[in-house]
């Protein structure tokens, strides 16, 4: 059972790894106004359904290396209520390649569908 879980947790780590991505910068793409990291866990928990919730430290990697990637553009304002916060918004190379890759992702998914389609849970 303890070796089920491990293997179950190296699965989830890896079938994260692209999604967050393609998430961060669907979050983005929808937002009227740039947001921080905070609003975009959030509104990650909100939209989908608590998925992605507890994970707010690891996306800010992830928002880095896109923003490395030029497919987000960041600036830095002061808060009244902290430290500064550092605002992201997607560029247009990052939408289109959230186009790019939610076409990849739906052509996954409905294949990994068709494979499991004949399982019962």
């Amino acid at each position: 059972m303890v070796e089920a879980d491990a293997y179950l947790k190296k699965f989830q780590k890896e079938l994260s790894a692209g999604t967050v991505s393609l998430a961060l910068l669907a979050v983005l793409a929808q937002a009227s106004e740039p947001m921080y990291g905070y609003l975009i866990a959030k509104q990650l928990e909100r939209i989908g359904d608590g998925v992605l919730s507890g994970k707010q430290s690891a996306l800010y990697p992830v928002l880095r290396n896109l923003e490395g990637a030029a497919l987000l553009d960041s600036f830095v304002e002061p808060s009244i209520a902290g430290p500064p916060r550092r605002y992201y918004r997607i560029t247009e190379a990052g939408r289109e390649t959230l186009q790019t890759w939610a076409a990849a992702w739906r052509a996954t998914r409905d294949s990994v569908d068709s494979v499991l389609s004949g399982i019962t849970a």
